[in-house]
């Protein structure tokens, strides 16, 4: 089918078009920036309509023969108005789909309580949901709590909160019962809604298997992160401007973003009823814990987050994506520098590809065997392991104490720490060539796990320039030195290049 999504450079809506396309549908996006769509990695794959759902003009272009029209727009972020521009955008959107002969729309709303004062987030999301359903398109309005994935607003202020704080005083809201759902099972939803017959035109509660308070899903977070144990302490004169100053204040969520949620927090969410499932024949979702791992994936083997490119959809719609915002993903720091090389990219790599055991790490030796000697007394390998062979490396390889984890012979050689570490650490160096010349880039990244290691990687921070700026620099004259070029000034340390690179402090 023809396919319309709107809201596509947001969480959901970024996520929903490469399943919309996996599925065999033709998608367009109507998107107010289309340069935000620049970095999808599924860009070239769909037709990119410039609009507003505010402009009735664009509206019309974007919904021309249009069979399927998803309304993922919400103007959470847009200061204390965004409840009236959303339902004025509702309304202009239904009408515009009538005008089109859209077939049906699908919207994602929030599951909402009955007979209790909403918060202004929840109250807006249900008025869109009526403003849809007021009109006379077919429409399927899917009604979420917690959306569970790396990304997710909801997500990522949980995620800060049971990394940052071992112990914490949080408001009521933690003992509220919530039903959150994996990213994966909303999108699935959402793309199997496109199907349903032309007479269902109603809302859907959906929801995981389980039912918890937010204090379970914080303790339940930090058991599958391997943080320990949490302490919550709930205090009852927190008030939800308070509780959203406190969450600012600890997490990078920013507040226009954090207070909404926190508002909504005091509802009890629950699905009360699973219907949605009985007409797609389809009742198996993951749980919290399942949803949570795939959420965390990122640190792993396969990490998107470590790689220097990321063409490419990542391995799951839990996954991270290049256009999530700066504060999504969790905390991943990294130390960059880049130098350019007087030498064939041939000759820089020889010299990667040598490094470590008896040749060294081409920076402050004595820094670095203090970094070794203190990975012994606590118990690590240190640098005894040494390298298998001293002239070629191959993926799973020890290399003193890290791990060769992936290998491209000429370009990339990416190492995995195995010193104990509060966190997980990677070293890439890479090869890389422009019309100038050849290139050195070099990238320490650093995800911390806790509390511990937040204060780990500021405590470190400082020696940075002297190890990891020396490596660098050495091993930029040693690969020009190797190629017999004459002595001279080979470049100089550059600035970080990563968005992560920032932190989230």
């Amino acid at each position: 089918m023809r396919v319309l999504v709107t809201g596509a450079t947001g969480y959901i809506g970024g996520r929903l078009v490469p399943e919309l396309l996996d599925a065999g549908h033709d998608v367009r996006c109507l998107a107010r920036s289309p340069d935000k769509l620049r970095d999808q990695p599924w860009r070239a794959r769909v037709e990119v309509a410039a609009g507003d759902v505010q402009d009735e003009a664009s509206l019309r272009r974007a919904l021309s023969g249009i069979d399927i029209a998803y309304y993922l727009v919400h103007s959470m972020a847009g200061g204390a108005g965004f409840a009236r521009l959303d339902t004025a955008g509702a309304h202009n959107f239904a009408a515009a789909a009538a005008r089109a002969r859209v077939g049906r729309i699908v919207y994602l709303g929030g599951i909402t309580p009955r007979d209790e004062e909403l918060s202004p987030h929840l109250r807006s999301r249900a008025r869109v949901g009526e403003a849809l359903l007021a009109g006379s398109v077919p429409t399927a309005v899917l009604r979420a709590a917690v959306v569970i994935g790396s990304g997710s607003a909801s997500f990522e202020m949980l995620r800060y909160l049971t990394e940052r704080l071992p112990v914490m005083t949080t408001p009521r809201w933690v003992a509220t019962r919530v039903q959150p759902i994996a990213v994966r099972d909303v999108l699935r939803l959402l793309v199997e809604s496109a199907g349903l017959d032309s007479g269902v035109h109603r809302t859907f509660d959906i929801g995981g298997p389980e039912v918890l308070t937010y204090a379970d899903m914080i303790r339940g977070f930090a058991r599958i992160e391997g943080l320990g144990r949490r302490t919550i302490i709930p205090v009852p004169v927190l008030t939800p401007q308070l509780s959203s100053l406190w969450v600012g204040l600890v997490t990078p969520v920013p507040g226009s973003v954090a207070r909404p949620l926190v508002e909504s927090l005091r509802h009890e969410v629950v699905a009360a009823e699973d219907d949605l499932a009985d007409l797609l024949g389809d009742h198996h979702r993951l749980g919290f814990d399942d949803a949570v791992a795939l959420a965390l994936r990122r640190v792993g083997d396969a990490d998107v987050a470590t790689r220097w490119s990321s063409a490419g959809w990542p391995a799951a719609p839990s996954d991270p994506l290049p256009t999530d915002p700066d504060w999504a993903g969790g905390s991943l720091y990294t130390d960059d520098r880049h130098r350019r090389v007087r030498a064939p990219a041939r000759d820089l790599w020889r010299v990667i590809e040598g490094i470590g055991g008896e040749q060294g790490w081409y920076s402050a030796p004595l820094a670095w065997g203090a970094r070794g000697l203190l990975d012994r007394v606590s118990g690590g390998v240190g640098l005894r392991r040494g390298r298998r062979d001293p002239r070629r490396l191959r993926a799973g390889d020890s290399l003193d104490f890290w791990r060769v984890e992936e290998i491209e012979p000429g370009r990339l050689l990416r190492l995995r720490a195995e010193m104990r570490l509060p966190g997980r650490a990677w070293l890439e160096l890479c090869v890389d060539e422009d019309d100038a010349g050849t290139v050195y880039r070099q990238r320490a990244l650093f995800h911390p796990r806790g509390l511990a290691g937040q204060a780990y990687w500021w405590g470190v921070k400082p020696a940075h320039s002297i190890v990891f700026g020396s490596m660098a620099r050495n091993i930029a004259l040693h690969a020009e030195r190797e190629s017999g070029t004459p002595p001279g000034v080979s470049g100089r340390a550059g600035k970080p290049i990563d968005r992560r690179a920032r932190g989230a402090l």
